[in-house]
């Protein structure tokens, strides 16, 4: 049971780390962790019971070491499918109507995917989800509100045959009336047969929105324009305009849908079945109905359901939906392997070790469904602007209509309203609106497909402009796979080492175990301390055993020799004797130097490197892959106070993987986690999850961040310098209906169309 408590007013991520540690000392605490850049503690109890005293303990914690922070439960989030939402411009509309609704602490409407996000008090949800379908219908009565399960989000389908056959029909009777005479009883009359067929749902969206005081969307420009050019008998005019626009909200709508369906098929990992054995026999069931250490069948061509170890058989993993890579993975009996992978050959039984809420597959799924819920900068300016905007040209489109013939004599009343509805057509503020969203979802789609998952569109922003880049050492610059290369002293140093270690899953402890290679008695130990940055101490059968750096030696005042080793290393001392050291080494990851050099091809001009190695080791390392600077020896606090020293610098990314990395991954202006396997606690923490080891991953997505932003600006600056200078000619008289219509929906179409590109991979 995972229970979260917000801390508002927390602004320290020092004290944040601080926090945590206390919490997760507590008895009652199975796992603890701090979002400092969420104010979230996400906590899970060791058992159900007395879980009031436990927060009334947490609370204390927290209070008594930042008074100033004040503890609150979080609100239960919900998400609603809006099926049929297909105006940009409505949807940031009715999202600014739900965040008025008493009760709701955040709500956020995305387009692309047509879903509302929403938090409130779970008292407060059946109310508050009611009067968000009201919202909703009141601007758009034909959208459909539905609740979305967990387990499968229904992708909306749209019947593009009848809108064609609609406007094809439409097009045809038009075309007939062309060939009457303009002024014929006959003409007019099959003319405006043409425009009701075409224009009658526009129009009568119209009206519904007029009689509920909602004025200056698409559909009220448009039916204003065509029903003026109508009233001044302008009929053609009217019906070509209509059916311009069908068509353009025609290709707009195909381009959208076809941009969504290529996320939701790129994210198309989630299992549907799994085939568990239980009481000898094979049944078929739901993923989230499998428990932890249940054994499932997985049969070539499947998808694992859910994260385990394999129990028996021997296959290749196509693990390409999850890390963007083509290159299959064999695995064999004790292997982990993780939902989502497709099983390409042999039969596989996998035993069960994460619920269905908790593994791989759900993670992910989670982090692309929510990408829209952080807007950028460009996405709130352009809904504020459009709000002012369009009023502001439809006055405009009014004193045109009246004023000119009045300033100018020569134009009469028919040209200026010409001109008038003109400018109504073009100040539609869709392509706006529509064009930046689409450009991040393409972007954030584009980066799922290499592998690399982001956490919402201001994240691509960020990554734009990353200038530093920070990386711890193990694991990250280095594979992680430590090797005791050497012992110097006493041979029995790896034994008293690997007793020390035996309940560490650190990689230098499993190279210690490794080494030791012999079985160990448990029962010999008798008491275990770990002293944090400096090592272990236990009592074994009488003895007193210290494992741990030069700084735990020097803590208890023992001698040792200096040793000329690159690597780190390990001293063991037996009752406040030394006794030897072991020499450990780590390797360097194949593609660390290529993924430096290429960070600074990108434009970052300062790559660091945190550890808490040796100087020595540190350095030979920074050397080898081209590290600017480094920072050896540091405890995990003092790792957040050089990341503090660096913010000033410029934008700075930090990439870990290790659970002490989540506080710094938190802190950095931009968190990159290393690994799908990695640490829960630091892809939480982290903006950007790298789903495989490859460093070069992070250069990628800074590249492909700042080709995000250069097409989004540039619909941005299309948009508005089509619509300005089409608008400017209008009022001129130099742009006809026709025109007009290119700069609502051509452009909306053009925008599209230039951010599906960063689809491709």
């Amino acid at each position: 049971m995972k229970l979260e408590l917000i801390l508002n007013g927390l602004d320290c991520a020092h004290c944040a780390a601080e926090i945590e540690e206390k919490i997760q000392n507590l008895d009652e605490i199975q796992e603890a962790h701090v979002d400092f850049m969420s104010k979230k503690l996400t906590y899970v109890p060791a058992s159900d019971k007395n879980l009031e005293g436990l927060k009334k303990n947490i609370v204390k914690i927290i209070v008594d070491m930042e008074p100033d922070v004040k503890v609150t439960e979080k609100g239960e989030t919900v998400s609603l499918l809006f099926k049929g939402l297909d105006c940009a411009h409505c949807a940031a509309e009715i999202e600014e109507e739900i965040c008025k609704i008493s009760g709701v602490e955040s709500c956020v409407v995305d387009f692309m995917s047509t879903t509302c996000t929403f938090t409130c008090q779970s008292t407060d949800l059946a109310r508050v989800e009611q009067e968000i379908r009201k919202v909703v219908h009141l601007h758009e009565p034909d959208v459909v509100v539905e609740t979305m399960t967990t387990n499968k989000k229904e992708e909306e389908q749209k019947d593009f045959k009848k809108a064609l056959l609609r406007i094809l029909i439409g097009a045809a009777i038009f075309i007939v009336g062309l060939f009457q005479p303009e002024t014929s009883t006959l003409g007019i009359a099959i003319v405006l047969i043409a425009y009701l067929l075409l224009g009658y749902d526009v129009v009568l969206k119209a009206i519904r929105n007029i009689l509920k005081g909602q004025l200056f969307d698409e559909n009220f420009l448009m039916s204003l324009a065509t029903i003026v050019a109508i009233l001044i008998q302008d009929y053609r005019e009217a019906v070509a305009v209509m059916l311009f626009y069908q068509v353009g909200e025609y290709f707009q709508e195909r381009a959208v849908y076809s941009s969504r369906k290529s996320i939701s098929d790129l994210m198309d990992i989630r299992p549907d079945i799994a085939h568990v054995i239980r009481d000898g026999e094979t049944i078929d069931c739901a993923p989230e109905q499998v428990n932890i250490d249940d054994v499932v069948v997985v049969k070539p061509g499947e998808r694992i359901p859910l994260d385990g170890i394999v129990k028996t058989g021997i296959s290749s993993l196509d693990t390409s939906s999850l890390t963007g890579e083509s290159l299959e993975r064999d695995v064999e009996v004790g292997d982990e392997v993780l939902s989502g992978c497709v099983n390409l050959r042999g039969l596989l039984e996998i035993t069960v070790t994460k619920p269905y809420s908790e593994s791989t597959v759900t993670k992910i799924l989670e982090l692309v469904e929510n990408t829209s819920s952080r807007k950028t900068k460009s996405e709130n300016f352009i809904t504020k602007f459009s709000k002012v905007y369009t009023p502001i040209v439809v006055v405009l489109a009014g004193i045109i209509a009246v004023g000119l013939p009045i300033v100018s004599p020569g134009i009469s009343y028919s040209e200026s309203i010409e001109r008038a509805c003109a400018f109504l057509v073009i100040s539609c503020p869709c392509a706006l609106v529509i064009s930046i969203p689409l450009g991040f979802f393409a972007g954030i789609g584009g980066l799922s497909k290499n592998g690399i998952l982001v956490k919402g569109s201001t994240v691509i922003e960020n990554l734009s402009q990353i200038k530093q880049m920070v990386f711890d050492k193990t694991g990250t610059i280095t594979k992680g796979k430590f090797g005791v290369s050497k012992i110097v002293g006493d041979p029995s140093a790896i034994e008293y080492a690997a007793y020390a270690e035996s309940n560490s899953t650190h990689p230098i402890a499993k190279s210690i175990l490794n080494a030791y290679d012999a079985n160990l008695n448990m029962k010999r130990i008798k008491e275990v301390e770990e002293i944090a940055g400096h090592g272990i101490r236990i009592l074994l059968d009488q003895d007193t055993i210290l494992v741990g750096n030069a700084k735990l030696m020097d803590q208890f005042q023992i001698a040792y020799p200096v040793i000329d080793e690159l690597g780190t290393l390990v001293y063991v001392a037996k009752n406040k004797e030394y006794i030897g050291t072991l020499v450990i080494n780590d390797q360097l990851k194949e593609d660390s130097s290529r993924a430096i050099q290429m960070l600074k091809y990108a434009g970052v001009n300062n790559c660091v490197m945190l550890t808490g190695d040796r100087k020595a080791v540190a350095e030979h390392i920074a050397k080898e892959v081209g590290i600017d600077s480094v920072y050896s020896e540091c405890l995990p606090d003092q790792k957040v106070n050089v990341v503090e020293s660096l913010l000033p610098n410029g934008k700075l990314g930090f990439a870990g993987d290790g659970i002490n990395d989540a506080p710094v991954l938190a802190l950095a202006d931009l968190g990159f986690a290393m690994g799908g396997v990695g640490s829960d606690a630091a892809i939480e923490a982290a903006d950007v999850v790298i789903m495989d080891d490859n460093l070069t991953k992070i250069p990628l997505a800074i590249n492909r961040s700042k080709k995000t932003m250069r097409i989004v600006n540039q619909n941005i600056v299309g948009a508005l310098a089509v619509k300005l200078i089409v608008l400017a000619l209008s009022g001129f008289g130099f742009v006809n209906m026709w025109l007009a219509i290119f700069a609502d929906v051509g452009v909306s179409v053009i925008a599209i169309l230039n951010s599906i590109r960063l689809l491709k991979k």
